[in-house]
């Protein structure tokens, strides 16, 4: 749903600025070097094997106001792979992210008195881990990471006489550090922003955190996610290094990035830096996970194909919506309502005449019985309305957010709202009840949290005005109508630094929560703002969680570091346009590296309008996110895949085949929860060492070896795409073949197709599809198995998991799950597949098969005599086993000395070998004709 931020242009947020900056001070110059940095005074090793410091402002300024005199400083190697660096106030406590909603370790108690003197500094000026190495200057203070493995600087905050940025500052609004940086660093991260310039960060482009409802369609501007994190890739002398850097700080903040280096400009908070020492970038995502918390797994439903809109004016608008899909023929997984449904916008209602609860109970009934699912939003603000039950319960158990003692009043769909106050563990609980009375009004598959940034209309401290209605109902919902002030007194509306809010450095309280009110414990919203989605996710999750003790499914708009952990994202308010199309491959890669896998954007775009030509393209490349939505503004035309007769056979194919995929994409769901690992990344993951992917942003991988290469521009029957070295196997025409050496190649690409290519050395399991992944679920397996092409000798691996999906643990070992490792080998002259099951059982009791098995890239022709299945030779004409080859076309074919390789697709089909049963079978080659 979009809102009044979303709806300003850049330039007329300009006008919104001049317009309060006569409230707010006006935009203020910013000082090149602020400072001359701290000393460090006094060091020891402590009890846990870290290293504890204090250091002392060497001279003070009024700039930002006064520096905080003395700091804590405390080192520790978390892990073999994590190091920490932790700096704050040493004699005073300061906000942080709260230990409870991430949980971590604590660093020691601030001491009461501290010596000034340097007889205990440390002898060495260094602490060493595993792999990573820290290393400080006492005189000014600065610290370096290192890599122990090739002594390679990661992070250096020494400025060095640089003229790009100074010392370390350490004030109570505004904090400042820097690093280093090679110039041949590809950086990745630090969002939620749409980028312009592609994945990979562009010097110079602003880098702004601070969780805001401001539309995607605006470029480099804060959005709805905070995530100050950031991988960095580096290639020495052709071989590949990945770390990355967390800072761990909710306050808003700027990130300079001038391509050497990187300075962060911080408006409270604390240091609380992470690095995680890769090498790979998956091993990267990997150990971050580890910290923030692992992706949350996803119901087997939930990777199907979602239809939404806003202006499904009543029920019987989505019966036909969900009708009309089964027409044509198209997948459909779930079905949704944005706030249609509710009465007069309010949460946890039903609107009696356009969704009558017994209509809307048989309608889900219907759609249930045939395994869809049905999903509602909900917004925070929680509509002030003294006949309203969920207010009133509110009030009762009082758990909203604070100004001056009373509620804190703001606008947003309902009209007059407050937030709930999601750091407060009565809030937590007062929302679970909420949730269980609506599901047992409403029976609904899982929840989608919007305007969670939050979104206000209004600005300042609020009333409800006299003597007229507000919202008038006529015209736009979105104009606030509430008497309102602007809030100015205090340093946490007005502070002395000015953070690049929205692009325009606009006041940071603008169209939100005022940033100074209070919430639970007396925590500022200054500090806690962008905690706001983040705590309402956690508080959604642990109240779904306990309904049915299933496994929840929750959209989330706004996100912060962890998020990932107990719900799933997409890119907001997008436009229909090509170029939007083209940017949501950015944003959904970046937040695979973020730790929220499960992501995607609005297929066709939501604000108005796609062209038929568009939305055939979009949903080429949206089959493929991870979360498959299309979703549309209540001011755009119709567009659904169906309108189209084009666009209709376009979703047939590319549905069709992500229907086919789902068990390869439920199985990457597992390795998500269990390694971090993104379900659609970008190919530098798999071919780090190959530099030309370092900034590609046009195409993706779904896993490790899935390439997705669209088509992104208007009128384009073609695509040149990029591929890595090695054999690639067309995955709808498995007979065309590509063997690069590393190279672009042009590939045709009429309006119905989407090219997506399958890496040599890969299993990939397969399903035959379906309408609904209920049905797909039960299809028999097919194997695809790739070498490179004409090999003569080669390994193949795969894996697949299977469990009850509505469980919400996604582990083995409970009885109701299986994992797959699948294996395959060519070695003189023979092929030889097999797999190694764990916990069959689950897969037995489903009685799931694999019926075929296809093997590409073989030279050579195939012995029919010389196959056995289990130990045992399959006698010609005794079985229903069929055994047929194929020559496979090259693109481009590779000279091979004397000629030109060619290659063989080998089907086996008729097999009746169980999934949760190890088998191996083998056949032999014959001679190349």
């Amino acid at each position: 749903m979009f809102s009044p931020a979303s709806l300003l242009s850049l330039s007329s947020l300009y006008v919104l600025l001049v317009l309060l900056s006569c409230f707010y001070g006006g935009v203020s110059s910013v000082p090149t070097k602020v400072g001359k940095g701290y000393r460090l005074i006094s060091a020891e090793e402590t009890s846990d094997g870290g290293f504890l410091g204090h250091l002392q402002v060497k001279q003070k300024n009024n700039i930002y106001g006064p520096d905080i005199p003395l700091l804590q400083l405390y080192v520790k190697h978390d892990t073999g792979d994590r190091l920490r660096v932790h700096i704050t106030d040493a004699e005073k406590q300061r906000w942080e992210v709260p230990y409870n909603l991430l949980p971590r370790e604590q660093p020691p108690a601030l001491k009461q008195t501290i010596g000034r003197s340097r007889k205990n500094l440390l002898t060495v000026s260094e602490l060493a881990g595993s792999e990573l190495i820290f290393s400080f200057t006492a005189d000014p203070f600065s610290f370096a990471v290192k890599r122990k493995s090739n002594g390679q600087t990661l992070f250096n905050s020494s400025s060095g006489g640089s003229d790009s940025f100074g010392e370390m500052v350490f004030k109570d609004q505004y904090l400042e550090i820097s690093t280093q940086l090679p110039k041949d660093a590809s950086l990745y991260g630090l969002g939620e922003n749409t980028q312009l310039h592609g994945i990979k960060l562009y010097p110079n482009d602003p880098y702004t955190l601070y969780t805001t409802d401001v539309s995607a369609i605006n470029l480099n501007t804060d959005l709805y996610g905070s995530h100050p994190v950031y991988m960095d890739l580096r290639n020495v002398g052709g071989e590949p290094f990945a770390h990355a850097v967390l800072l761990l700080n909710s306050n808003g903040m700027d990130v300079f990035y001038k391509g050497n280096s990187l300075t962060y400009k911080i408006i409270g908070g604390v240091f609380d830096f992470y690095f995680f020492s890769g090498p790979t970038p998956l091993d990267v995502v990997d150990q971050y996970t580890s910290f923030i918390g692992r992706p949350a797994p996803m119901p087997y439903w939930s990777l199907g194909f979602h239809q939404c809109r806003w202006g499904y004016h009543n029920l019987s608008v989505v019966e036909d919506v969900v009708e009309n899909y089964r027409k044509a023929q198209i997948p459909l997984d779930v079905i949704w309502n944005d706030d249609d449904h509710m009465d007069g916008h309010k949460d946890f209602t039903l609107n009696p005449v356009n969704y009558p609860r017994s209509k809307l109970l048989a309608f889900l009934d219907k759609i249930h019985n045939r395994g869809m699912k049905y999903i509602v939003i909900i917004d925070p603000g929680i509509g002030v309305n003294s006949s309203y039950g969920v207010y009133q319960r509110g009030i009762a158990n009082d758990v909203f957010i604070k100004y001056d003692g009373e509620p804190y009043l703001a606008q947003v769909w309902p009209g007059a709202v407050n937030f709930p106050d999601f750091l407060n563990p009565k809030t937590v609980a007062w929302w679970g009840d909420e949730i269980r009375r609506f599901h047992e009004l409403v029976p609904v598959d899982g929840l989608w949290i919007d305007m969670n940034e939050a979104s206000n209309f209004c600005s300042g401290k609020c009333t409800i005005p006299k003597g007229k209605q507000c919202p008038s109902g006529t015209g736009p919902g979105w104009i606030c109508c509430l008497d309102c002030k602007n809030i100015t007194k205090t340093r946490w509306d007005d502070p002395p630094y000015k953070i690049n809010a929205s692009g325009l450095q606009v006041p940071i309280g603008f169209k939100t929560i005022a940033t100074s009110a209070v919430h639970y414990n007396g925590v500022l919203e200054y500090d806690a703002h962008s905690l706001y989605g983040f705590s309402q996710a956690i508080a959604t999750h642990k109240a779904l969680q306990g309904l049915e003790g299933k496994r929840p499914f929750i959209l989330s708009r706004s996100t912060y570091v962890g998020s990932g952990k107990y719900a799933a994202h997409w890119t907001g308010d997008n436009k229909g346009t090509w170029e939007d199309l083209k940017y949501s491959i950015t944003t959904v890669l970046n937040f695979g590296i973020f730790g929220v896998p499960m992501v995607g954007a609005d297929i066709c775009g939501f604000y108005p309008a796609p062209t038929e030509e568009l939305c055939n393209r979009w949903i080429e490349v949206g089959a493929f996110y991870p979360f498959s939505r299309d979703h549309a503004n209540y001011y755009s035309p119709r567009q659904e895949l169906y309108q189209w007769k084009t666009v209709t056979k376009s979703a047939q194919n590319a549905l069709g085949m992500r229907y086919k995929l789902l068990p390869y994409l439920y199985t990457l769901n597992y390795l998500a929860h269990t390694s971090g690992a993104p379900i659609a990344r970008p190919l530098f993951f798999s071919f780090p060492a190959y530099k030309e992917c370092y900034g590609l942003s046009t195409q993706f991988l779904l896993g490790s070896s899935l390439m997705v290469s669209p088509v992104l521009e208007q009128g384009k029957t073609s695509v040149k795409a990029l591929f890595p070295p090695g054999s690639w196997y067309n995955l709808f025409d498995m007979t065309q073949t590509i063997v690069s050496k590393g190279q672009y190649f042009m590939l045709d690409a009429p309006l119905h197709v989407v090219n997506v290519h399958l890496y040599q050395n890969t299993i990939l399991p397969m399903q035959q599809g379906g309408m609904i992944s209920k049905e797909a679920r039960m299809t028999p397996f097919t194997l695809i198995v790739t070498f490179p092409a004409g090999a003569s000798e080669a390994e193949a691996k795969g894996n697949l998991y299977l469990d009850n999906d509505e469980l919400p643990e996604m582990k083995l070992g409970n009885g109701y799950s299986t994992y797959v490792d699948l294996y395959a080998t060519l070695k003189q002259g023979s092929v030889k597949i097999w797999s190694e099951v764990q916990e069959g059982k689950f897969a037995l009791d489903k009685g799931w098969k694999i019926e075929k098995i296809t093997v590409l890239g073989l030279s050579g022709s195939v012995d029919t005599s010389g196959l056995e299945i289990n130990g045992s030779p399959v006698a010609n004409g005794a079985s229903n086993i069929e055994l047929s080859s194929m020559k496979q076309m090259h693109l481009q074919d590779v000279e091979d000395g004397v000629g030109k390789k060619k290659s063989l697709m080998v089907e086996l089909s008729g097999l009746n070998l169980y999934v949760g049963k190890n088998f191996d079978m083998s056949m032999k080659m014959g001679v190349q004709g």
